[in-house]
């Protein structure tokens, strides 16, 4: 497994605006998904991509996104296991935010870093 690569990187909109949790350790848990659109010669469409950013990229995060903003991320893919409500067996795969720099306009980045990058991530 030396030689294998996990790491993606998208550029897209947020869908709504970050929710933020704390672990026991008051470490911050951010969540947020990105709009990330596609095309083809034929076809165009949206995928829908859900992002984690911890402790200090976290809280970054949570502060200067909102709903419509354009970002760049970049992390690596997590997939994970959970028994629904029901007993079913399911899968949630999420980007681990490893950078995330702000993009557009004014708004977006009113007193706002334009990049962030954490020392660590879980």
């Amino acid at each position: 497994m030396a030689n294998d690569l996990n790491s993606c990187s998208f550029i897209g909109r947020l869908g709504k605006d970050p929710e933020t949790r704390y672990t026991s350790s008051s470490s911050a848990v951010v969540s947020f998904s990105l709009a990330v659109g596609w095309k083809s010669k034929e076809r165009e469409g949206v995928e829908w991509v859900t992002v984690v950013a911890f402790d200090k990229l976290g809280e970054i995060c949570a502060e200067y996104l909102r709903k419509g903003s354009q970002v760049f991320v970049s992390g690596r893919l997590r997939t994970e296991k959970y028994q629904d409500k029901n007993g079913e067996m399911r899968h949630s795969t999420k980007i681990v935010a490893e950078r995330m720099q702000m993009l557009g306009g004014k708004r977006d980045a009113d007193a706002a870093p334009q990049h962030a990058e954490p020392r660590h991530t879980p």
